[in-house]
């Protein structure tokens, strides 16, 4: 085994490349050292400073009550560096440990495969007693109807089949946990699960493709029935004190526009790319960019009225939302403050809506801005999935490279839907690190600085 001063020497090279890619470290500098030694710990000296950063005073909801430090007060001997599924895992220690740590993710690692870094497909997950072609003869609604959910061996295997994909790609995160990415760091297939703690970053990452093997059908959603994937991103669940920022979170090259159809339907492989649901709080989501996905952030999960009342606190600010389906947010119960996002829709085919006004929410927008195809109607953007209002102030939109003008998307759609939406929220955010910007300065503020690799 290489000394640690050898180690620490290699590691100080990765984090000096700042202007070039992670994979350019020489294989030589890491390939002969054991799992256990790449998950060593860092030099302080060594340390990017912004994976050390706390989330700034005012900066959103998750700056209330105790503020977002992460694991800004790790020691040496808790700042890791890691290049695979199985270092990561060791790194985050399943979740559990709340001594402070910075897991500093170098190159790409993807989350399907085992212990010793060998791929895994579906068919390694699947049960023996699973098949999709047996699933989809005995649950096609022609067989099974459409009055039920799928029950029975099938179903049961197919359940047992994702509960093998979910013990490699969900990876738990602890309290006291900042995630950062090196040059170029990417995770891919992987869910990042932020469940039942308190005090996480995530910070310049590109993640993508969190696909599931094994999607369930269910004939008694919508009228004609959907398949739903379980994997997100990133999941927020019972999680408070949160920031994600600067990341970039996508489908990758497995897009589900390039799914089959299943009775009817799309076989939609995944679920959110940032999700906050069950009671969490506390949370801002910044400089991030999310790029053809579909379901791209629910906020609350359920319409019943429980432990989401007062919770699901949520601040979204200069995020670019670029050819994106839906749920931008969707909002249950929770007070959410939207502004100074870009959203660019020139993809008419998959887009569906972007704020979704659920039941018990409150969306304050302020100096958003919208790039649309002439295709995506003004009246599209706003949902009501069960709300009463929203606050919408000073957005503007263009149509390709035409004029720049000022509209309420909430007038837009209390136009052509009955019933209206209320024009007020009930709220005013004042957690804010600076005045809004205004709408027509977005799009530069926003493609300058969001995204993975641009701290």
């Amino acid at each position: 085994m290489r000394s640690r001063l050898t180690l620490c020497a290699a590691l100080a090279i990765v984090l000096a490349s700042s202007s070039a890619a992670v994979a350019s470290v020489p294989a030589s500098s890491t390939a002969s050292l054991p799992a256990a030694s790449l998950t060593a710990s860092l030099p302080a000296a060594s340390l990017p400073a912004a994976a050390r950063q706390a989330l700034p005073a005012n900066d959103g909801w998750a700056a209330a009550t105790t503020g977002t430090t992460g694991g800004s007060a790790a020691d040496d001997a808790h700042v890791f560096v890691v290049r695979n599924r199985a270092e990561l895992a060791a790194a985050l220690a399943g979740g559990t440990d709340p001594t402070p740590r910075i897991v500093l993710v170098a190159g790409t690692i993807r989350a399907n495969t085992d212990d010793a870094g060998n791929a895994l497909t579906c068919d390694d997950y699947a049960d023996p007693a699973y098949s999709l072609d047996a699933y989809l003869a005995a649950y096609d609604p022609a067989v099974w109807g459409t009055a039920t959910r799928p029950a029975g061996p099938l179903e049961e295997a197919r359940v047992r089949s994702a509960r093998n994909q979910a013990a490699r790609i969900q990876l738990r995160v602890g309290p006291n946990t900042t995630i950062f990415g090196l040059p170029n760091a990417r995770l891919i297939g992987a869910n990042l699960l932020i469940q039942n703690v308190d005090n996480v970053i995530v910070r310049n990452l590109r993640l993508e493709d969190a696909a599931d093997c094994f999607p369930a059908w269910d004939p008694t959603d919508g009228s004609a029935g959907n398949w739903n994937s379980a994997y997100d991103l990133i999941t927020l669940t019972g999680a408070t004190h949160v920031w994600a920022d600067h990341n970039t979170l996508s489908d990758g090259n497995n897009v589900d526009s390039l799914q089959p159809l299943h009775f009817g339907r799309p076989y939609q492989v995944h679920d959110g790319a940032l999700d906050v649901i069950r009671a969490s709080d506390y949370v801002t989501v910044s400089w991030n960019t999310f790029q053809e996905h579909d379901k791209t952030m629910l906020i609350g999960s359920t319409n019943t009225v429980g432990a989401d009342v007062g919770r699901l606190r949520v601040t979204l600010h200069h995020n670019k939302f670029a050819n994106v389906g839906q749920r931008v947010p969707r909002v249950r119960f929770g007070q959410v403050d939207v502004y100074n996002n870009y959203y660019y829709l020139t993809d008419e085919d998959d887009y569906s809506y972007s704020w979704g006004v659920g039941v018990y929410s409150a969306i304050y927008a302020e100096n958003n801005f919208l790039l649309r195809s002439a295709d995506i109607g003004l009246d599209e953007f706003v949902y009501d999935w069960g709300g009463t209002a929203m606050t919408e102030i000073g957005t503007a939109t263009r149509v390709g490279t035409g004029p720049v003008r000022p509209v309420s998307l909430l007038a837009e759609y209390n136009a052509t839907h009955e019933p209206d939406l209320g024009a007020d929220a009930g709220w005013t955010p004042s957690l804010r690190a600076a005045p809004p910007a205004p709408a027509a300065a977005v799009p530069a503020l926003v493609n300058a600085g969001a995204g993975a690799g641009r701290i």
